[in-house]
């Protein structure tokens, strides 16, 4: 559950380093931070978000200036210092991201084997699938990576290379094996029933409007024993 906390930003100039940083936001916060240009930087006790090094402090104004306008049209509270203030609110659109986490909606709303497995399609499929296309741009950027100059871009690219044959592959392998056992099961799941929005002849209540069974309801879990109540040992 989404704390209220994690709805508030800060982006400031550190007054020690004069670093530009970000602090604060939950995962969408960081997902826009990010796409502004922010690069993440993960502590052992702290997260946050600084500019990427080498830019002018006016590269860096407008970096912050775009990333506080996106947030705040995202709906986050957001405090900065004074030259970062703007009230522009670009619009948002849906991210790739987003539309394979449609994906995920969809499979917790199927009734049956075949349509999950339809679903499981879009990750799976040999030409044109999610995983397929992953691994073709993981090769893309090895391919990147061999065209740079730093003596550790080769590395980086053997490494990219390694992550789609080993990991995607592997991946892609078994969930399409997973896909081809649904496709052949052709059941309805047990603990799922599309509605049919019909109400029973013999329902009474004229504010019913399915015959659908309430969600069950889930046990409560007791309460811990209070500290004063154990029983000491003599």
């Amino acid at each position: 559950m989404p704390r209220a906390c994690d709805r508030f930003l800060d982006i400031r100039r550190d007054p020690r380093s004069d670093e530009l940083l970000a602090r604060g936001g939950d995962s969408e916060a960081h997902s826009i931070l990010q796409r502004a240009g922010f690069v993440a930087v993960v502590r052992l006790h702290e997260a946050y978000h600084r500019a990427p090094v080498g830019l002018t402090a006016d590269n860096e104004s407008r970096l912050a200036t775009d990333a506080v306008a996106r947030l705040r049209a995202a709906g986050y509270h957001v405090d900065c210092d004074e030259p970062f203030n703007t009230d522009a609110r670009p619009a948002r659109y849906p991210t790739l991201g987003t539309s394979v986490s449609h994906l995920a909606e969809r499979l917790r709303e199927t009734t049956d084997t075949a349509e999950a497995a339809d679903i499981l399609t879009e990750l799976t499929a040999p030409h044109d699938g999610i995983l397929a296309g992953l691994e073709e741009t993981l090769g893309a950027l090895a391919e990147f990576f061999d065209g740079l100059s730093n003596a550790t871009d080769p590395h980086t690219a053997r490494r990219l290379r390694y992550l789609a044959d080993e990991y995607v592959r592997v991946i892609h392998s078994d969930l399409a094996y997973t896909r081809e056992r649904l496709a052949d099961r052709h059941a309805p799941h047990p603990g799922r029933r599309a509605c049919a929005e019909q109400v029973p002849d013999h329902e009474p209540e004229r504010s019913a409007v399915c015959a659908c069974p309430p969600p069950p309801r889930a046990l409560p879990v007791p309460a811990p024993p209070p500290v004063g109540a154990t029983r000491l040992r003599r």
